[in-house]
């Protein structure tokens, strides 16, 4: 169906909304009008004060394409949100970035797996973004919940259910990062969003088959099995998530693994477990030793009434944390430390 409107109808509309039109051709699989996207950019960075009106108008035809299923014409829109992103400058893309998030909300929200996959891989792209100044105004709870629910995808495709879990962690990796690069760190480490990420890495984390039993910390992962493998790149988002931790927030985010590992009775048999608080030790920053170690004899002491094999498996990870803690070893990524 054309997109382009008559000539003269497109003389009355504003500027913005022809330059908008004319970067969609007449047939989506043409793909993105490039000499038109040129012009679109060069407008919105002479003009940044349009780049809210600009967003709307792109919402607003996204949304009208997704109810439409014109999956052709939503890559397109999704393509130039990204050349805008980042095209513009930092201080001039927060009027816009209301509508981008809307407009990624509603991909995320379609129930079309490649839609789901693009909005994420925009959203990744935007939490890359350093804006100049936090939004302490913006709230990423949807995507925190969205995100969370893609991580344990039950579609009938493995393949497909394995594409949409590696969206949901990396989603999650960037609402983490988002977050920190905002300055909104207490937001992202309030308890009820803990209790969904924590337990969505921890899900992925339990398909590995082979659970590392080695006395030292785990390797880092490869680039190749991140991308391809949703527990490792589970794995290495929770990583990146508790070296974050800061001493008012390092319960919030530990306490969640005692509710996941109680509720699929992973203590006995606890290699996942010992595994999990390897995982934590190694993560975290030296100083928090201690409150990890509390935390465990704590849940030792409130399961009191579970059976022995439940309360050995607690003791041996307490034993195998205290033992990381004695060798001073706490804290020594294997990884680079994420820019903070």
């Amino acid at each position: 169906m054309p997109t382009r409107v008559c000539c003269c109808c497109s003389a009355l509309r504003p500027r913005y909304k022809r330059l908008v039109d004319n970067i969609f051709p007449e047939d989506p699989k043409d793909g993105l009008v490039k000499a038109d996207m040129e012009k679109l950019t060069f407008y919105a960075v002479s003009a940044p004060e349009k780049l809210d009106r600009i967003g709307s108008y792109l919402a607003e035809r996204l949304s009208r394409d997704v109810v439409r299923h014109r999956s052709g014409y939503v890559l397109i829109a999704m393509e130039a949100l990204d050349q805008l992103l980042m095209a513009c400058h930092s201080q001039s893309i927060k009027p816009f970035v209301e509508s981008f998030l809307h407009m990624v909300a509603k991909l995320l929200e379609s129930g079309e797996p490649k839609l789901q996959v693009l909005g994420t891989n925009s959203f990744v792209k935007f939490a890359n973004i350093e804006e100049d100044t936090p939004s302490y105004h913006r709230r990423y709870d949807f995507f925190v919940s969205r995100f969370s629910a893609m991580c344990h995808s039950c579609h009938s495709d493995p393949e497909i259910r394995t594409e949409i879990r590696i969206a949901g962690i990396r989603g999650i990796q960037g609402v983490v990062r988002k977050t920190v690069n905002d300055e909104l760190r207490a937001t992202i480490w309030e308890p009820q969003h803990m209790d969904k990420i924590v337990p969505s890495l921890l899900f992925n984390m339990q398909k590995i088959e082979e659970v590392d039993s080695r006395i030292g910390p785990p390797s880092p992962p490869s680039a190749a099995d991140k991308e391809e493998n949703p527990a490792v790149l589970a794995e290495s988002c929770f990583r990146e998530l508790l070296g974050r931790a800061t001493f008012g927030n390092m319960n919030n985010a530990v306490r969640p693994v005692f509710a996941h590992l109680d509720h699929h009775k992973l203590w006995d048999p606890n290699e996942f477990a010992v595994h999990c608080f390897k995982v934590i030790m190694y993560s975290i920053q030296a100083q928090y030793s201690h409150h990890v170690i509390q935390e465990i004899l704590g849940h030792l002491d409130a399961r009191k009434k579970d059976s022995p094999r439940v309360r050995a498996g607690i003791i041996q990870v307490l034993l195998e944390a205290v033992a990381i803690a004695a060798k001073g070893s706490i804290g020594e990524c294997q990884q680079k430390k994420p820019k903070q």
